[in-house]
C-alpha cells in the first residue's frame, strides 16, 4: 500500500534551513563577505597619513616606516610638549671632564704640625656638616715623644731646678750684703734666676702642653678624619672646611687655544645650570691637559655640589656656527645609537629624524644638520616617545 507525505510535511525541511541561515547571519555578521564594491558602513574612516589599523585600534603604534602614530589622548597623558626650530647664528660649545674644588681664599685645611693624640675639644670633635667660625677650637693633639726624649728633658729639668735652687739661695745673700755688694752683680743674680725659671717652665710646658687646633676660616665641615684618641702624624689632615657658597671648578682642556676663545661656562645641575665664571688657564699642562680655573656663581645650586665632585662643564666660545637650538631632553638614541630627534609631521604622527649636534648651554643643544627651519620638534617626553613598539 503507498503511503501519501502530506505537504506540510514535505515543505518542512528547507523550512527549517532556511531560519537556520538567518540566524548564523544574525549571529555572525563578520562571516558574511561583501560584494565587490560595497563599502563596510561599520568601519571608520581613515584619517589621511593613519593606517587604516591605527586609526581603527586608537592606541599608540610604530609604523613599518619607523614614524609612530600617537592619538591626542595618550599625547596629553605622556604630557609631550613640541616647539618651532629656527635658524640662527649659535656660539660654538665644548664639553670639557672638570671636577669641584675648594676656594683657596674661602676653604682650610686643619692640621696637625707634630705627631701626638687626638683630643677633642670644648665641645667635642665636629661632625659633618657642622657650621664651624673662624678661630673656633676644633680640637687639642697631645704630643708624643719616644721614652728616651722625656727621660732626656726630665733630668734637664731636675738639673734646672737644682740650679734655680742655687741661684736663689745665692740672690738671698746678695741682697743681705746690698750696702757692699754692687749694684750689678744683684741684678746679674736676678737675671740668672729669671732664665732658670723660664727654662724650667718651658720644658715643662713641652712635656704637658697641647696643640689647639682651630678653623682657619668660617664654613662648613666637608670632610672630618679626627676619632677621640687618634694618634696622627705631623702635617696630618684632621678637618676640611670650606664655605659652600664660594666654590670653584677646574676643567681640563687638550686643546691650548681655548683657554683664548672662553666666552662663557655653565654646569648642569638637576633640572638647572650653574654660571660659571673664568678665572684663567694655567701655564704648564698637565697629563697632556690644560687646567681652565672657574669660579662657581649662585648660592641656591651650589648646596648641590660637593668637593671632588666630576662635572661636565660647557664652555661657549666666542666664534659662531649656525644651527637651530633645542633642549637636550629632545634628543633621544635609535636602534643604530645614533642622535635623533622626533619631528611632528601630523596632529598625530610622528617622525623620527637623526641630527647631527653640538652642546649649546648645560641645558640645551644647537643642532647642526637633520632639521629644517619651521619644523615641529618634541621637546618634553621624547624619551617615552622613543620607547613605543
Amino acid at each position: 500500500m503507498k503511503t501519501i507525505t502530506s505537504p506540510s510535511r514535505r515543505f518542512r525541511a528547507p523550512l527549517q534551513a532556511l531560519v537556520l541561515a538567518q540566524v548564523l547571519s544574525l549571529t555572525w555578521p563578520n562571516l558574511s563577505l561583501a560584494h565587490e564594491g560595497d563599502e563596510d558602513k561599520s568601519a571608520p574612516a581613515a584619517k589621511p597619513g593613519v593606517s587604516q589599523a591605527a586609526s581603527a585600534t586608537s592606541t599608540p603604534k610604530r609604523q613599518p616606516d619607523g614614524s609612530i602614530f600617537l592619538p591626542k589622548p595618550a599625547q596629553r597623558q605622556l604630557d609631550l610638549r613640541t616647539l618651532v626650530v629656527t635658524q640662527a647664528e649659535l656660539p660654538r660649545s665644548l664639553s670639557l671632564n672638570g671636577r669641584v674644588s675648594m676656594d683657596p681664599n674661602a676653604g682650610g685645611l686643619v692640621q696637625a704640625l707634630q705627631a701626638g693624640r687626638l683630643q677633642p675639644g670644648p665641645r667635642g670633635l665636629p661632625t659633618l656638616g657642622q657650621q664651624v667660625k673662624q678661630g673656633e677650637l676644633l680640637g687639642y693633639v697631645l704630643p708624643a715623644s719616644a721614652s728616651l726624649d722625656r727621660a732626656d728633658k726630665q733630668a734637664q729639668i731636675a738639673e734646672l731646678q737644682a740650679a734655680q735652687t742655687l741661684a736663689q739661695k745665692r740672690l738671698a745673700r746678695l741682697r743681705e750684703l746690698a750696702d757692699t755688694v754692687p749694684r750689678k752683680d744683684i741684678e746679674a743674680a736676678e737675671s740668672e734666676l729669671a732664665s732658670l725659671s723660664g727654662r724650667d717652665q718651658a720644658l715643662r710646658a713641652g712635656l704637658t702642653e697641647r696643640e689647639p687646633l682651630r678653623a682657619p676660616v668660617s664654613g662648613v665641615i666637608a670632610a672630618s678624619y679626627a676619632v677621640a684618641g687618634q694618634v696622627l702624624e705631623a702635617r696630618e689632615r684632621v678637618f676640611e672646611i670650606v664655605a659652600p657658597g664660594r666654590l670653584q671648578i677646574e676643567a681640563l682642556a687638550y686643546d691650548p687655544a681655548v683657554a683664548q676663545d672662553v666666552a662663557s661656562a655653565f654646569v648642569a645641575v638637576g633640572q638647572g645650570q650653574i654660571e660659571l665664571r673664568f678665572l684663567g688657564a694655567a701655564r704648564s699642562l698637565r697629563e697632556q691637559a690644560l687646567p681652565l680655573h672657574f669660579q662657581a656663581q649662585g648660592a641656591g645650586l651650589l648646596n648641590q655640589l660637593a668637593l671632588g665632585q666630576s662635572v661636565k662643564v660647557v664652555v661657549q666660545t666666542r666664534s659662531k656656527i649656525s644651527g637651530m637650538a633645542v633642549p637636550a631632553s629632545a634628543l633621544v638614541k635609535n636602534a643604530a645609537n645614533q642622535s635623533q630627534v622626533w619631528v611632528k609631521r601630523g596632529a598625530e604622527q610622528f617622525e623620527p629624524r637623526v641630527v647631527s649636534w653640538q652642546a649649546l648651554d648645560a641645558t640645551s643643544v644647537a643642532v647642526t644638520a637633520g632639521l629644517q627651519p619651521g619644523e615641529r620638534v618634541v621637546s618634553q617626553a621624547a624619551a617615552l616617545l622613543n620607547q613605543i613598539r
